[in-house]
């Protein structure tokens, strides 16, 4: 028992794919019975013959991807295209740094642990590039007594 122009005919109707065309298992004989698209029209007014809901694509693993990439995971080198100054350029690297170097200064002046001109010392010491990083600020106040100077005023 082939329905295969029973199932063209239906699709046609219906404005969709042959695979979307579902027809009841029940009503065979009824629907093999239909060769016009008369008879067919009435089958699906019936409900013998009936439309298939769409069947998308699964968002679920690109979802679950990008909620790892949020978090920092998938980042290696295998992932990784283009080299390190194409990713983070030297300049944006470079502000990144001085932007976290100026901050952490400025926490200190204003909790008046340093003073204006040693302020302006570490300041014009950090646009220099002579820190290399936050830790290294710190680091040379220490060895400078830079933060006990000032408290000492206080």
């Amino acid at each position: 028992m082939t329905l295969q122009t029973q199932k063209r005919l239906a699709a046609q109707l219906l404005g969709i794919g042959e695979t979307r065309v579902h027809l009841d298992p029940n009503k065979l004989e009824d629907i093999q019975k239909a060769i016009t698209k008369k008879d067919i029209r009435h089958l699906i007014g019936l409900g013998y013959i009936k439309k298939l809901p769409e069947t998308g694509v699964s968002r679920f693993r690109i979802r679950k991807i990008k909620a790892q990439k949020r978090k920092g995971r998938r980042k290696g080198l295998g992932s990784r295209k283009g080299g390190r100054l194409a990713r983070t350029p030297r300049k944006r690297a470079w502000i990144n740094t001085v932007r976290s170097q100026r901050a952490y200064i400025k926490k200190f002046r204003t909790n008046e642990l340093i003073t204006k001109p040693v302020y302006r010392e570490l300041y014009k010491k950090s646009k220099g590039g002579f820190f290399r990083s936050v830790r290294h600020i710190r680091l040379y106040m220490e060895e400078h007594s830079l933060i006990q100077h000032a408290e000492k005023k206080n």
